[in-house]
């Protein structure tokens, strides 16, 4: 198709279709024209609470103000994810932001962590991590240079909202109702057209599907195919549900895992996020429902919700002229909080890759390209939680415990426990401290160390060391608590 491409239809509203049009109403909507269609009938999911550091890449591109957006959204902060029972019941690690200790170009900072512990040191790798000993504290603050990596745990009905506000301001179209039928052109499958109840005609060159799990462009029309994980992954359900706060919310996530899957507490200004993921193979709705309200805290908002999904990626997030963004792309669990960061991605890949002479399969074959790979690294990431455990108490984790992996994966574990090492690609989200931590944490204690460690003495060493975690505890001193802070710096009006 080499037609210039100046109208985009937005297919579904939700955090998925406004992000979309926010960014696109920002940057190019000088020069395009955007609709959006959404019907108030179709609930959203609605969660994806619980953020990772991009977001604040994605607020500075809108020129969005920080406090802004986390007074409309009752944001809190976010230093990272608190595991518990994942390695052993009973026993919990921390996987923060930002970075651990100071590498040497040679090795990382896990080489000498590994050394001084030969030595006989008791620290804890974490304690060498600004952003996990201030989580760790309930402490929170901005420092210079960005010095504390942070994200944000917010309502995601709210920041819709404040996202549609934002791109209708800027001009984009939106047009309420459901969509009856979809036109396509009879020679080259091209979507034309989306056909509402109302008999309303909505046009567009490219269309962006954002109708969740149905996938109405890129499935139901398209049949463009799904690779479905799980084999891999085998939750397959959650339950969520709201609370009242009834403590002071911590400026981290709780990922609390059970005997079929695990549970999340997002704690926000104004109530606390909670769910329930679990395997329906191992577990009945039934019995994950008790399990929730036995362990909630404070006064319902609501009934539990059920959501049923398949962990698995579209064979194409890219097919013909239609984009599939958020859950009709695909999904995998929300266990490290990148639902939203890849509606973000696969945002920002589009502009970059934008069509606007007419679409190119060979930028079509790039976005899917770097897609897939982006997405396989978040699945691979996911895995490693539930395959490298010592827990073997119930037939869920048993059956973890014995998955076949992706070679991929075990490439990288295999490397890690023989030889300390980790390496980045560049599509892989996780930089190379998520892995460290999340393999430390999971049980895996690499089998040696870099020798550039040996060229230290061992009072260098323990100069090293000291220092490094002095600095940490210093600067943690002087951050006021996590509450103190977000009172003072954006508190949502009520």
């Amino acid at each position: 198709m080499n037609n210039p491409i100046k109208k985009i239809v937005i297919a579904g509203g939700g955090t998925a279709g406004w992000m979309a049009a926010a960014l696109l109403s920002k940057t190019m909507g000088k020069v395009l024209d955007i609709t959006l269609v959404e019907s108030e009938e179709i609930g959203t999911v609605g969660v994806g609470e619980a953020t990772i550091p991009p977001l604040v890449t994605y607020l500075r591109l809108l020129k969005m103000k920080e406090q802004d957006f986390m007074a409309a959204t009752q944001a809190t902060f976010k230093l990272g994810i608190s595991f518990e029972n994942w390695k052993d019941a009973g026993e919990k690690y921390f996987h923060s932001f930002g970075t651990t200790g100071t590498d040497h170009w040679t090795a990382g900072f896990q080489h000498f962590w590994l050394k001084d512990r030969e030595r006989g040191s008791k620290i804890d790798y974490g304690d060498y991590c600004l952003e996990l000993v201030a989580a760790r504290e309930g402490k929170f603050g901005h420092l210079p240079k960005q010095g504390l990596n942070y994200a944000f745990h917010l309502d995601a009905t709210l920041f819709a909202k404040l996202l549609r506000q934002f791109g209708e301001k800027l001009g984009v179209r939106r047009i309420e109702g459901k969509i009856q039928a979809i036109d396509t052109h009879p020679e080259n499958g091209f979507v034309q057209s989306l056909k509402m109840e109302s008999g309303q005609v909505v046009e567009g060159d490219l269309f962006i599907d954002c109708t969740g799990f149905r996938g109405l462009l890129i499935e139901q029309t398209l049949k463009t195919g799904y690779e479905d994980w799980t084999h891999w992954l085998p939750c397959d359900s959650a339950l969520a549900l709201q609370t009242e706060s009834m403590i002071e919310p911590v400026p981290y996530t709780r990922a609390i895992a059970h005997s079929a899957g695990w549970q999340w507490r997002i704690p926000l200004q104004h109530r606390v996020g909670n769910g329930l993921v679990f395997s329906s193979g191992y577990m009945s709705e039934g019995e994950a429902r008790e399990h929730l309200l036995k362990n909630i805290v404070g006064g319902h908002l609501g009934k539990p919700r059920l959501l049923k999904f398949v962990t698995g990626r579209r064979l194409k997030n890219w097919n013909r002229n239609v984009v599939a963004l958020g859950l009709a792309s695909g999904f995998v669990e929300p266990l490290e909080s990148t639902s939203i960061h890849l509606i973000q991605q696969g945002m920002i890949r589009l502009m970059q890759l934008f069509p606007h002479e007419g679409i190119k399969q060979s930028d079509v074959d790039e976005y899917n390209k770097h897609s897939q790979s982006e997405i396989e690294y978040i699945r691979d990431f996911i895995i490693l939680h539930y395959k490298v455990t010592n827990r073997q108490d119930t037939p869920f984790w048993r059956h973890c415990k014995d998955l076949d992996i992706p070679e991929s994966l075990a490439d990288r574990i295999r490397l890690f426990r023989e030889t300390g090492r980790v390496f980045r690609v560049r599509e892989d989200l996780f930089q190379e401290n998520s892995w460290i931590q999340v393999m430390l944490g999971q049980g895996i204690m690499p089998e040696q160390f870099h020798q550039i460690t040996n060229v230290m003495s061992d009072d260098e060493l323990t100069r090293f060391m000291t220092g490094i975690r002095s600095r940490v505890q210093s600067t943690v001193s002087k951050l006021p608590g996590h509450q103190a802070y977000v009172d003072q710096y954006c508190k949502a009006p009520g």
